[in-house]
């Protein structure tokens, strides 16, 4: 096996850095605003966008992203394994983003029936996108330490798109459909899909794939599953998965009716008032309007407009946390870190239950403190995964990069549906009616318990798994060093 754990440029880590920022531009707005942009701007029934999330999820877990993962696994080109995979996807990506938060009138089975198809594609090839961009962190370098350094900047770059999304996404769609949100979504996602392609094409010229699997190493598809199926940590990694990202989707999809029917409508405007926030707005509009510019069509009402700060708060506090997962890391081992960071973030979330509508100060601290330490543990998981790969190579002498990540795809794309569906899921258990300007006691009860007591759930049992996690910090050392041996040594060739 040719390898290095050389150190890697600043350029390199921000060249990949960037192609997670892409794809994350696409991928928040499908965890934050999907099931809203169904109900609320397409049109479709809650319980039917529920379904279409929910089933094209799980085709995208269980077919798209294994067949992508065993086809990476096995490309040949002189540009590498995963790295083409990158050039391909990107103008496919922007253009059927484009299509998917578009709103033909069609009429309803026409709307359901479009919307199922643009999504189904839009998942292909998100799958043949991120999966390879996945992978090729785990072959860019064998130095775990560097993979630490580099899973940092690629997660602030996920924050930045997050905090574009979460925070901005809604004033962005005002603007540019000069108060249209029909026109304001797809001139959003067109704006998404050019810049997204130019950065996918920078990743794909800054990185260079460095572990290369030898001959001898090579296994076919049955043996690559059966080492899979043996493998202790990638089966819990693969289960923290599926539990982080239903927390993470349900969560975001559902803070946006937890500001619009449950939170205070009063308070929210004091506290906005009482923060500045109303008065930053209208002094950046009077410089921009001094300067002859169009003046930022900021939400008029308080709901949203809290909801933005809200997010922006959240997404500012997680990158913070971010700057301190590598050296905790670095000193106490991946799993410790990320499972103390979680659990201290979980206790945050969960204090959501106890907030009444008026208790809007209580509301934005726990979200800056649960922000703050779950910001920790986001650049971990990803670099647990390709330690799992590691942990496969050292322990059966063969590396399968790639279909170790879409396992873990899998899980991901497998919480994502079933955290999504169940925003939708709740909402029509629950008996949401769209568009209404107020909901039932029954709907406000519903929507509160999902952001606290139901987003708490997953997070505490992915806790728990990980004391059955074996890959400490004395075992990473080791790995990292009897993995480096072995690819310094003469193959048989030599």
């Amino acid at each position: 096996m040719h390898s290095t754990s050389e150190k890697l440029s600043v350029m390199e880590k921000v060249g990949y850095s960037l192609g997670d920022l892409a794809a994350n531009l696409i991928f928040q707005t499908l965890v934050t605003f999907l099931a809203f942009f169904y109900t609320d701007v397409f049109r479709i029934p809650p319980g039917t966008a529920a379904t279409i999330i929910f089933v094209v999820g799980l085709l995208g877990a269980f077919v798209f992203t294994p067949v992508v993962g065993i086809l990476a696994d096995r490309t040949r080109t002189r540009w590498g394994k995963f790295r083409p995979w990158i050039l391909w996807t990107s103008i496919p990506f922007g253009v059927l983003a484009l299509m998917a938060f578009s709103t033909p009138d069609l009429g309803e089975r026409g709307k359901i029936i479009y919307a199922a198809s643009t999504y189904t594609l839009l998942v292909l090839v998100y799958a043949a996108n991120n999966l390879p961009y996945s992978a090729l962190s785990g072959v860019l370098t064998g130095s775990m330490e560097q993979r630490n350094s580099l899973s940092a900047y690629r997660f602030v770059a996920v924050m930045i798109a997050q905090f574009i999304i979460q925070a901005l996404l809604l004033p962005l769609v005002l603007i540019l459909g000069h108060g249209d949100k029909v026109k304001g979504f797809e001139n959003a996602m067109m704006l998404f899909a050019v810049v997204g392609t130019v950065f996918f094409l920078i990743t794909f010229f800054t990185t260079r794939e460095r572990i290369v699997p030898t001959a001898e190493q090579s296994a076919g598809v049955m043996q690559d599953l059966a080492d899979l199926a043996s493998n202790r940590p990638w089966r819990i990694v693969l289960a923290i998965t599926i539990l982080v990202f239903v927390t993470l989707a349900l969560k975001g999809g559902m803070y946006v009716y937890y500001f619009k029917y449950y939170l205070s409508e009063v308070e929210l405007a004091k506290f906005l008032e009482g923060v500045g926030f109303n008065s930053s707005i209208a002094g950046l509009n009077a410089v921009l309007t001094s300067a002859g510019l169009t003046a930022f069509q900021w939400p008029d009402d308080p709901p949203t407009s809290a909801f933005s700060l809200f997010n922006a708060g959240g997404i500012i506090c997680m990158i913070i946390g971010i700057g301190f997962s590598k050296a905790l890391a670095d000193r106490f081992g991946k799993r410790d870190v990320f499972g103390g960071a979680l659990f201290i973030s979980t206790l945050f979330l969960l204090a959501f239950y106890i907030y009444s509508p008026e208790s809007i100060w209580l509301v934005f601290v726990s979200q800056i403190l649960h922000g703050f330490f779950y910001g920790i543990t986001i650049p971990l998981l990803w670099a647990m995964i390709a330690d799992v790969a590691d942990y496969s190579e050292w322990k059966n002498n063969r590396r399968a990069t790639a279909i170790i990540f879409s396992a873990m795809l899998c899980g991901l794309k497998i919480g994502l549906s079933v955290g999504s569906a169940l925003v939708a899921g709740i909402l029509a258990y629950y008996s949401y009616e769209a568009g209404a300007s107020a909901q039932s006691p029954q709907v406000v009860s519903g929507i509160r318990l999902a952001v606290s007591v139901y987003c708490s759930t997953p997070f505490l049992l992915a806790v728990a798994l990980l004391f059955l996690y074996e890959i400490d910090k004395p075992m990473e050392t080791r790995i990292e060093r009897e993995l480096g041996e072995r690819r310094l040594a003469p193959g048989p060739d030599s």
